[in-house]
């Protein structure tokens, strides 16, 4: 944590300490999480904390190899969590990892290991995200070594002007089948999973593993796209993600397991996935619009925001488990509707989802949160909202008015047995904290507020800004 501003660093430090006490990690509903009826969990912390992740991918694409890596630096997290940011999803490549099989890469490894120590550094969480792009190198991207590809002589053309129908490539599509149903790259699979959680299972910035990104598959003659990636989540990802997380559990029992769809969920359609069996696991789909990733402006009169949400909270509240959306935000920020679209965006991801991780942290243009200067993108301020990082109890509700500048939190304080400590994230500026109930503001320092309560006590904290 950082260094205290307000009283003395040893005092509060061992309060804090004290009443920080370690206690199992369970799964709790968020309270008044409209459209759910309260069935989603929330995600929690080895405390029992209820926790809400907010932040952005972390990613270097360009490079590989040796230079793997290079573009992410200590800035990315610093710059985040100055902003009020707690959360990466960091992308690693399965062929940096292992170029050739069977010989994993230990510079890879100690580059990711870097990576975290500057995410612990600034008190950031991370996601590590298994990702691939188009499969792998074999088309052109990042992902599934080469050595893994298998295409029966099917063919690829290249389509550089519209990157995401190449996944509809007969190559890609049947790479995929074999990725899912070969017997010898299943085990290749779980192994470099093994390799990874083995490696940082004890890293304190961990907070989970995303076993796959965006995963497609191969479309059946007659099926359309949305039959077919039912059928692909339902038939081979949820077998993937149960073969991949007992190869998590071999090494790593703690951990929380990211899970994520087809990308066709973006479109409003329910997941095929079915039960994963593990008792840590976290749905993570992704949150984009066809039209909107092709350029178009936000259309609030459509719906799609809305169906999306009908349609994405159906998995969770069946199979009881917490959302954290793993990537989000169009690449035109500046068109008339975008601003109305951040925030219908947040309002909506506030409602179901213990969190998300923007796309992308990066300094320039295209999909970047912020520029050369360290500034936000235009409308992308708007991401930047007060939010409870971990409440030490039940929360009742949480509401922010931006134009007001006012948020409250309300909630029942764990009892004798749990935590005491709630941590807000505030974005900078120049906030007043204040707390209803038998609660103190402990202290405050870098925007960031703790709030002690006593047992049982029912609490609300408003924060205003001034």
């Amino acid at each position: 944590m950082p260094r205290t501003t307000w009283r003395t660093t040893l005092l509060v430090s061992a309060v804090v300490a004290a009443l920080l006490a370690p206690t199992a990690a369970r799964a709790e509903p968020r309270a008044g999480a409209a459209g759910t009826g309260g069935g989603i969990p929330a995600l929690t912390d080895e405390h029992g904390r209820v926790l809400t992740l907010r932040g952005w991918n972390v990613e270097d694409k360009a490079n590989r190899g040796d230079a793997a890596l290079s573009a992410v630096t200590e800035k990315h997290f610093r710059d985040m969590r100055a902003k009020g940011f707690n959360f990466a999803r960091l992308l690693v490549f399965w062929d940096d990892l292992e170029p050739r099989p069977g010989r994993y890469s230990q510079t890879y490894l100690r580059k990711i290991e870097r990576i975290l120590d500057w995410a612990e550094k600034h008190d950031v969480q991370v996601l590590l995200d298994a990702h691939q792009d188009v499969f792998g190198p074999a088309f052109g991207h990042r992902g599934i070594p080469e050595w893994a590809t298998r295409t029966d002589g099917l063919p690829f053309t290249p389509r550089p002007d519209d990157w995401f129908s190449e996944y509809f490539e007969p190559a890609v599509q049947r790479a995929f089948t074999h990725l899912y149903e070969d017997e010898d790259l299943r085990r290749a699979q779980a192994r470099m999973w093994r390799v990874l959680a083995d490696r940082f299972d004890d890293h304190p910035a961990v907070l989970g593993y995303d076993l796959i990104n965006e995963p497609m598959g191969e479309v059946r003659e007659g099926e359309d796209l949305a039959t077919a990636a039912r059928r692909i989540e339902r038939d081979q990802l949820t077998p993937l993600y149960n073969r991949l997380a007992d190869a998590v559990r071999s090494v790593d029992r703690d951990t929380w397991i990211f899970v994520e769809p087809t990308p066709i969920v973006g479109e409003g359609v329910p997941t095929g996935l079915g039960r994963i069996d593990d008792p840590k696991v976290v749905y993570a789909p992704h949150f984009y619009n066809t039209g909107m990733e092709a350029g178009a402006d936000y259309d609030p009169a459509a719906g799609w925001i809305e169906s999306y949400e009908r349609a994405v909270t159906r998995y969770p509240e069946q199979y009881g488990v917490p959302v954290v959306v793993g990537e989000w935000g169009p690449l035109n920020n500046s068109l008339p509707n975008m601003n109305r679209f951040y925030r219908d965006a947040m309002s909506s991801l506030g409602r179901y989802g213990s969190g998300w991780a923007g796309y992308v942290w990066c300094y320039g243009g295209g999909y970047c949160a912020v520029d050369g200067t360290g500034a936000f993108r235009t409308n992308k301020e708007l991401t930047a909202e007060p939010y409870a990082e971990a409440v030490a109890g039940r929360v009742r509700s949480t509401t922010y008015d931006p134009a007001a500048g006012v948020y409250r939190l309300a909630y029942d304080a764990a009892g004798r047995r749990g935590s005491r400590v709630t941590e807000l994230s505030l974005p900078p500026g120049d906030w007043r904290v204040t707390a209803r109930g038998a609660a103190l503001v402990l202290r405050k320092d870098r925007g960031r507020t703790w709030i002690l309560a006593a047992p049982d006590a029912r609490v609300t904290v408003t924060a205003t800004r001034r």
